[in-house]
């Protein structure tokens, strides 16, 4: 789908891109935003309380709701198992990589990115007009990645090489009774990796407080690519939340909040130990 005629309100929406408007009324507070260490705008926003659609299939939807949570006082300490503490530092350390357009192993991964997603169309340039149908916001997808960093641009690609079906899916749109404007599938992308790292509060060093990421730690000790399937299972699902709530490219960011908060419940769950366990792991093969 075109998203092109209303690209510029998407992309000021979009929260690891640009700064979101918010309306002012009774309960809301003013948007602001401050720089980190390496002088980025890092937006703060406080969280939106948003009626979820729940998505995927009865069975398991059944079984969110019957399976137990746990809870746990967010000030309360833990120790890293060795292997927690050595493979958290690594992906710690993916998140401290910038896209570098002049890095060559950037610029193939990129070239490969496209090359999975249109086997039969040849890359004119990594600078070029056909970037925009992947859903860059423009010619030059390296100005889009300075949101998130080279992690937005390896979660896109491991998701297109896992699972090449469901990437396929989302990219063309091909399931659904998609809207007129449709998210852009490439910044869609970004935006979802910079909210799993701040649910899971992976920039707080040495580890993280919160208690989805004290959770995600257990799965990531049977799994070093955790991170990476819970990124595949969190586009599925925020694909599927879209389809539910019959969004449009303005309810992008209720659609994504809503998509944390469903993965949030689902990592609290008692019975999960490792990523295979998570109800919407099945949205994958659908």
């Amino acid at each position: 789908m075109k998203f092109r005629k209303h690209k510029q309100y998407f992309f000021q929406s979009c929260p690891c891109l640009h700064q979101r408007r918010m309306k002012r009324g009774k309960g809301e507070k003013k948007a602001t935003k401050s720089r980190d260490g390496t002088g980025q705008v890092v937006p703060l926003t406080e969280p939106v309380v948003i009626p979820t659609a729940m998505v995927g299939t009865r069975s398991w939807i059944g079984g969110l709701f019957t399976r137990t949570s746990r809870r746990q006082d967010k000030s309360v300490d833990y120790t890293l198992s060795p292997l927690q503490e050595e493979r958290l530092q690594r992906l710690q350390d993916r998140l401290l990589i910038p896209y570098d357009e002049t890095r060559v192993d950037h610029q193939e991964s990129l070239k490969a990115l496209w090359k999975v997603a249109y086997p039969h169309v040849s890359l004119t340039g990594l600078v070029s007009e056909q970037w925009k149908e992947m859903g860059w916001q423009g010619p030059n997808p390296s100005t889009d990645f300075r949101g998130c960093g080279f992690i937005a641009l390896e979660n896109l690609l491991f998701s297109a090489r896992t699972y090449p079906v469901c990437f396929r899916r989302l990219l063309l749109k091909q399931r659904g009774d998609r809207a007129k404007w449709e998210y852009p599938f490439a910044v869609a992308g970004i935006n979802i990796s910079f909210m799993l790292i701040q649910m899971l509060d992976l920039q707080n060093t040495p580890k993280p407080k919160c208690l989805p990421g004290m959770n995600f730690l257990k799965l990531l000790e049977e799994d070093e690519k955790a991170f990476d399937v819970l990124y595949c299972i969190a586009f599925a699902m925020m694909d599927a939340q879209w389809l539910a709530m019959h969004a449009s490219y303005m309810e992008f960011n209720e659609v994504l909040q809503a998509t944390r908060n469903q993965l949030e419940r689902e990592l609290s769950l008692d019975d999960i130990h490792r990523i295979q366990d998570l109800p919407a792991y099945n949205l994958l093969f659908q």
